[in-house]
């Protein structure tokens, strides 16, 4: 999975190959594929690094600047987006395109909720019956309900897992 994100970039721009971090100093650990369906995980993974490559610690990527990230970080959310959508899992795409959108507000607002919206989206990717759950974080600034589904769909320690390793990337 790491080195098709890692290739798969470095193939499409001179910009994203000179981005790489050396191979010994990459970070390989999912956090959120583990929670959703086994053929979404390339797709949801490259859309993360690109969350990482806009708000956190990138595990593949560094960048030399702000530009070059900001650029970085929609040409993965883009690639990820086609990657889940050559699954032909249309519900899934529509998924991601929210959590994007929301996690994009929340971070605008400088509020928490990104975590429980990452959890919750792939632990039922494809499924949907989130959009009352991002609505109580869009509108309300609460993220108990993306919690609560995450928990419910994912599993307990699974979702613990996930938003402890994101705590780390993101803070």
């Amino acid at each position: 999975m790491w080195d098709e994100i890692a290739d798969g970039a470095a193939s499409e721009s001179p910009l994203w190959a000179d981005a790489l971090l050396p191979v010994e100093g990459r970070r390989l650990e999912p956090v959120f594929s583990p929670l959703a369906p086994p053929q979404l995980s390339l797709g949801l993974e490259t859309i993360y690094e690109g969350y990482l490559v806009h708000y956190g610690r990138p595990r593949l990527f560094r960048s030399a600047s702000a530009d070059t990230a900001l650029l970085l970080g929609d040409y993965l959310y883009a690639h990820g987006l086609v990657r889940v959508a050559a699954t032909g899992n249309v519900a899934a795409v529509l998924d991601l395109s929210e959590l994007i959108s929301v996690c994009t507000q929340v971070r605008a607002e400088s509020r928490h909720g990104d975590a429980a919206a990452w959890a919750a989206t792939a632990a039922r990717l494809g499924a949907g019956h989130l959009e009352a759950a991002r609505d109580a974080l869009r509108l309300d600034a609460d993220p108990a309900p993306l919690d609560e589904a995450a928990r419910e769909s994912g599993g307990v320690e699974p979702v613990e897992r996930a938003l402890a390793a994101h705590a780390l990337l993101v803070g």
